[in-house]
Formats: C-alpha cells, structure tokens, sequence
C-alpha cells in the first residue's frame, strides 16, 4: 500500500490562524509575553500576497502577516513566515529579509520577523541575513524555531494543553513513519486517542482531528478501520466529538476544490456516520467545511456572508460549495442566489 502524499500547508495555514496565540505561546514564547492578547488580531492576507507578488517569491501557503497590539498599546505587525513543507534551501534567511524589508517599504510598517523550520537537517538553523559595504550595514536578525527541536519529547507533547504541541507531535511522527504505512497507522490511532481523553473544548477536538488527520494521511483501506476504532471508541465513551467521515470526508473535497471530491465526502458520510441525526450531521459538516474554505480563499467573512451561511439549507449549501471551486470572488460563490 502506498500512503497518499504528505501535505502540510493547508492545515498548518489554517491551526495558525485559528489559534494564533497559542501557536505563538508554544513557538515564540518571549514575543507571546509582549502582545496584548485582550485586543484583537488582524490577519493581513492581501497585503502579504501582494508583497510575495511584487518580491516574485512565487505562492507561499503557510506564512502569515498579523497585526497585534503589544502590551504598551501600539499596535504592529508580524511577519510569522513558516516553511513548513521545508527543506534546506540557501536563500531562505535572503527571503525573510526581502519579505521584511518589502512590507516596510510598501507600508511603512516595521514588521518581527519570525521562522518556524520543518527540514530535516540539523545544522541548518539560519537566523540572520545581511552585509556590509563601505562602512554601511544593512541586515535582519530573526527568531527562528525548528520542529526537529521537539524530536525524543513525545509524552511531553501529548501532554501538553497548546495545541500546538499535539499537532508537532503528529508531525514528528508523520516524518518518523514515512514509508511504513502500518506504523502511521499506529501512531495516529495513539495520538488521536490521546486527544480525545484529554478535556478540551468540542472545538478544539474537532480542528486538532482535521489537522492530524491531514498530516498522517493513510492508504483508504487504514483509514478506514481507523475512523472505525474512533467512532467505537467515541460510543463507548459517550463522546460524540467527531462525526468522523461527515465531517473529514467534507473537509478533503473541499480542499481539493472539485465536485468529485465533495460527492465522495458525502457519500463516506452516508455509509459510515452515525445513524441519528445523520442528515443534521451533513448539513452542519457541510457548512463548517464551506466556512472554512471561504475563510481560506477571501479571509474574514464578512457579517452579511456569516449570516447567509449559518441560516443556508442543505441545497445552498450544495450550490455554494459547488460554485466555490471555480469562484474568484465571494460574489461568484453566491450568485446564484443572488440570481
């Protein structure tokens, strides 16, 4: 059996901004103590891509551009640039000085700079970029974390609260267990069953599920007998956390963006979600799925669109996650109601 492709951005893109705070508490602790996390954050999307556009540095998935407000009330930007598909590459510390010193000159706006690294090797940490010419310096100096830094603190991490230390676990081990289906297969089962015995907020239950599941991505029949154990394993407990493929099976035809893979998404949800309430079950799947692609493809919502999804039936919903695949504006996504 060969395991499907490993993919890392879209779920790291989405638990960043999700839960922000607590990636920044687990990764970059000294600059977590001088945000003042009363007050909101402010996701830059537009004004990152059009950055990377004008820089030429090509789509990057995973990085984030945040205005916070530090704790002595002025708010400021940071730049949380992750590679987290990462392999050594030469010019990245350049990149992270093109990125900073781009986004100052457009906006005027300073802007920390920050780098979590998911290579594989170990004497590669780089942290700074710059030279020296003339008597002028000019350079970036930047924080930077890698996930191989967490490798041998396994029970640490599957006992940690931040959810970030569950979702480096799942990565960790989706790298440890490449090539070797069976074991994933092992190691998902335990980190998942971990997360389910831990007290946590339904939510947050659901979003680590979603991530996990798409980092240690398995061959159909495992995945199968996996959702299988969880869903015996959730009755037997009384906690109905996850209807397993409602809800995940939505998930990857959404992110696959085609029509096929949200019918596929259904019909799993059909044959192996829970038999009460099933039809609610899909509704809600459905438009949770669909809110988060949105959010993903056009940032925050806007009141008027949160309103219409959460009042939508089970046919906008189709409709709206059909339009969706093709759309480039959240208009073209709800024309046909509009219509």
């Amino acid at each position: 059996m060969s395991t499907p492709n490993d993919d890392y951005d879209t779920p790291w893109k989405d638990a960043v901004t999700r839960y922000f705070a607590d990636f920044m508490a687990f990764y970059f602790p000294r600059a977590h103590a001088e945000i003042d996390w009363s007050r909101p954050q402010r996701f830059l999307e537009q004004e990152l891509a059009q950055v990377a556009h004008d820089a030429e540095l090509g789509k990057r998935l995973a990085d984030k551009l945040v205005e916070v407000t530090l704790k002595g009330g002025a708010p400021q930007w940071v730049l949380v640039h992750l590679e987290v598909q990462g392999r050594r590459d030469s010019r990245f510390a350049e990149r992270m000085f093109t990125y900073n010193y781009r986004i100052f000159d457009r906006y005027r706006r300073p802007v920390a700079s920050m780098a979590l690294l998911a290579d594989g090797n170990a004497g590669w940490k780089p942290d700074s970029f710059g030279y020296q010419l003339l008597g002028c310096t000019v350079g970036i100096q930047f924080p930077v974390v890698k996930l191989d830094d967490f490798a041998g603190r396994a029970e640490q991490l599957l006992d940690d609260p931040n959810p970030f230390a569950l979702v480096t676990a799942a990565y960790l081990a989706t790298r440890e267990t490449k090539g070797d289906d069976v074991r994933r297969a092992a190691a998902k089962w335990f980190i998942l069953e971990r997360l389910l015995l831990q007290n946590r907020d339904r939510r947050i239950i659901i979003d680590l599920t979603v991530v996990i599941d798409w980092l240690m991505r398995l061959p159909q029949p495992l995945e199968h007998e996996l959702w299988r154990r969880i869903e015996k394993f959730e009755r037997s407990r009384a906690m109905p956390y996850i209807s397993s493929f409602e809800r995940i099976g939505l998930e990857r035809g959404l992110k696959r963006g085609l029509r096929e893979g949200l019918r596929e998404g259904l019909r799993e949800g059909r044959q192996e979600g829970r038999q009460e309430g099933r039809q609610e079950g899909r509704q809600e799947g459905l438009r949770e799925a669909l809110t988060q692609q949105l959010r993903r493809r056009f940032g925050a919502l806007p009141d008027p669109v949160q309103r219409r999804l959460e009042q939508a039936t089970w046919a906008e919903l189709l409709v709206w996650s059909e339009d969706f695949v093709d759309a480039a504006t959240l208009d073209q996504v709800f024309r046909a109601q509009a219509g």
